[in-house]
């Protein structure tokens, strides 16, 4: 059966409660940060659930367990079912780093640290060094560590993002001898695919608008193609202007009224009117009565709630339910 991202982590997290302290411990050692991070919330602000509701999803799981034997997915395995899901160009940057994982498994404890203690950590490292660290975590990840960087090793750090074609053996050789023992530096015969404009385009989306100007300003200084290269890969709070009528309708399904409103107070009017046409009459009434009572908001928050729209819109987008606009989208359908 399948279930919504949403539904499954309410399963899992309903899952754990009900297997109890040791056995729920047990499970989470197997799980990365982001996931024991959403389950540990979920858990947290889950309300007591009913006998009910609990007894089939524990059949459903004895059901799938019963069936016997050892259940392991070999290499080709997974390369055949994340290129399936992603399709092959966005499924290659993510084999490798499953595939590769002895090769940056200490870099895994990096993730485990808020952002402030990782960029304390690794800011007195080498520039390209730090930007071999970053290319080996999640977008999001890396955007809150470069904000914790001075403008200038920021600035350096994302340009050497942006020319990074591969990461070689001999750099997590390095990578290792900097984190000590939080990398393991086995060298591999093969490059990992990381690193490159749309890796750079991916992180500054997530720095904030000032820092993402003073960024971009100084790759153009140093090479103004591959600013623009960059800029072309962003995708923005008003490119959702580019998403068809239906991406909007989709992408609004799965939105707060609360954090849309907040979200358009630094909007320009031609997405407004867009969002509000995508709306039904009376709804979209009492949202511009909503965006024109509430008051000022602090720039912070309004770009917090627009980053989680455009998560959203990404996930929608990696799920097959909408086509982001911008380069490229023109071949979304043939």
């Amino acid at each position: 059966m399948s279930v919504s991202p949403e539904e499954g982590l309410e399963r899992a997290a309903l899952l754990l409660v009900t297997l109890g302290t040791n056995e729920a411990a047990e499970v989470l050692k197997h799980l990365g940060p982001r996931e024991v991070q959403k389950i540990g919330l979920k858990m947290a602000s889950m309300p007591a659930q009913e006998r009910a509701k609990v007894e089939p999803l524990l059949a459903e799981m004895e059901a799938h367990f019963s069936k016997g034997g050892a259940i392991r997915a070999d290499q080709e395995q997974i390369r055949e079912m994340l290129t399936k899901a992603l399709g092959s160009e966005r499924a290659a940057h993510l084999i490798a780093r499953v595939l590769q994982g002895s090769d940056t498994a200490g870099i895994e404890n990096l993730k485990w640290l808020d952002p402030a203690t990782a960029a304390d950590l690794i800011k007195n490292e080498h520039p390209q060094i730090i930007a071999t660290i970053l290319v080996h975590l999640s977008y999001d990840q890396a955007g809150e560590i470069l904000k914790h960087f001075s403008d200038r090793l920021r600035n350096d750090v994302i340009l050497r993002i942006a020319t990074l074609d591969g990461v070689q053996p001999a750099a997590l050789k390095e990578l290792n001898e900097s984190l000590t023992q939080m990398l393991s530096g086995a060298a591999t015969t093969k490059k990992a695919a990381m690193g490159g404009v749309r890796h750079a385009a991916e992180i500054l989306n997530f720095v904030g608008s000032a820092a993402e100007t003073a960024v971009l300003d100084n790759v153009r200084e140093y090479d103004p193609d591959l600013a623009q290269k960059i800029l072309d890969e962003m995708f923005v709070f008003e490119n959702l202007l580019d998403i068809d009528d239906r991406g909007i309708q989709s992408i609004l399904r799965e939105i707060q009224s609360d954090s849309l409103i907040t979200a358009l107070k630094g909007s320009s009017p031609e997405l407004r009117d867009k969002i509000f046409k995508n709306m039904s009459s009376r709804a979209a009434e009492m949202m511009r009565e909503d965006l024109e009572a509430k008051g000022p908001v602090r720039l912070s928050e309004v770009e917090a709630e627009q980053k989680e729209i455009l998560k959203i819109a990404r996930r929608l987008a990696e799920e097959g339910q909408i086509v982001m606009g911008g380069k490229g989208s023109e071949d979304a359908f043939v």
